[in-house]
């Protein structure tokens, strides 16, 4: 009997190794991957300046403290943060989000919290609390309170928001609730109403972030201008961070004593993350824009006439391909598998494809001509 806790139905795979946006099962069996081990190494699986930065950092000091000056911190911290915020590190995006609600609270002085119906911000007690799936909550109450949940995309939720609300938390990509895509109106009215009332912003960019979108934050599409951002997952393409970015007019509420993190900064990590942002060029998102629209092309050929699918939605490389109820994601997991493709699930019998920022279109052009057999 395995020694570890079963909070995941593991597939009968091993992933051994892996290069550029393939991987390698413990048979020697070779996958194309859309799933980047679910958004987190956009830039593969051999990324010879990381793993290079990471080796250099490894001869030196693997850990410090925090009370001592962090310059890969601060470097990283440059490349990351928008001109008028300031960034706090972690090691996850729960905590990340962790850090958001206390920041929101202690910078408003208000407690009520907003979040949407789907939207998935992490597991720990905050980030848990602001995550619109009642299923996944069952057995931990009670949770923190003061939290209200609207539906998203709906202009009626929007009244929720008052004088009263600390903050309101939002992905503009919902990633594990079905990879689905706001409306350009309706966040500008979100936005406009939390202006209105003195409302923080806080936008989990945790998946759709660091390029997954073709742009470096997803909100940046829909001109977006949060008090706070949160991002994780692809920052150290595959080693454990996390960041919560908050305005310089709030982020005096995180003094000294405020809050802090062990590992945060941890500069093994921060030489990664520091190599991913410097390859996160403009040019680089502009191939990720490109070839997220031929993925969209292919999609709408190929996958949207067939009778098994009810819609395609996403922006970039996060997309969703939504089945009807006559076909079970899972088993078109199992025979992607099967077949040599890499795929992952959402909400909503939703078939979720991520694949690495560098696939390449043959390699698209593939994964989707089996996808087609699969759902065929």
């Amino acid at each position: 009997m395995t020694k570890l806790l079963n909070t995941y139905a593991q597939f009968p795979i091993e992933i051994v190794d892996g290069h550029d946006y393939h991987l390698v099962d413990a048979n020697g069996k070779k996958y194309i991957d859309l799933t980047s081990g679910i958004g987190v190494c956009n830039l593969g699986y051999s990324n010879q300046a990381i793993k290079d930065a990471v080796s250099e950092q490894l001869n030196h000091i693997w850990h410090t403290s925090n009370l001592y000056i962090n310059s890969k911190a601060e470097e990283v911290a440059d490349k990351l943060c928008p001109d008028d915020y300031q960034a706090f590190f972690c090691n996850s995006g729960t905590e990340a989000n962790e850090a958001a609600i206390k920041i929101a609270r202690k910078a408003t002085g208000k407690h009520q919290l907003i979040g949407f119906n789907y939207g998935f911000h992490g597991r720990t007690y905050g980030s848990l609390s602001v995550t619109g799936y009642p299923h996944i909550k069952d057995g931990f109450s009670p949770l923190v309170p003061d939290i209200t949940f609207g539906e998203y995309n709906d202009n009626a939720s929007l009244d929720l928001i008052t004088a009263d609300t600390a903050a309101v938390i939002m992905e503009v990509v919902q990633g594990e609730g079905g990879v689905n895509v706001g409306d350009y109106d309706w966040l500008q009215a979100l936005q406009a109403k939390c202006k209105a009332t003195n409302t923080l912003l806080i936008i989990d960019e945790v998946q759709s972030g660091m390029g997954r979108t073709g742009y470096k934050f997803a909100f940046e599409q829909f001109d977006m201008d949060p008090d706070i951002i949160t991002v994780a997952k692809g920052l150290a393409n595959g080693l454990p961070v996390g960041a919560m970015m908050a305005k310089l007019a709030i982020a005096p509420a995180f003094g000294p004593g405020s809050h802090g993190n062990t590992f945060g900064g941890n500069k093994v990590v921060m030489a990664a993350a520091n190599q991913v942002l410097t390859q996160l060029t403009p040019e680089f998102l502009k191939t990720v824009q490109a070839k997220g629209a031929q993925l969209q092309q292919l999609l709408a050929d190929q996958i949207a006439p067939l009778a098994n699918v009810k819609s395609i939605s996403g922006k970039g490389l996060m997309i969703g391909i939504h089945l009807s109820d006559d076909i079970k994601v899972a088993d078109v997991i199992s025979t992607l598998q099967d077949n040599g493709v890499l795929t992952l699930s959402a909400r909503g019998n939703t078939l979720r494809l991520l694949p690495p920022l560098i696939i390449d279109e043959s390699a698209l052009q593939t994964a989707i001509e089996r996808i087609k057999i699969a759902l065929a």
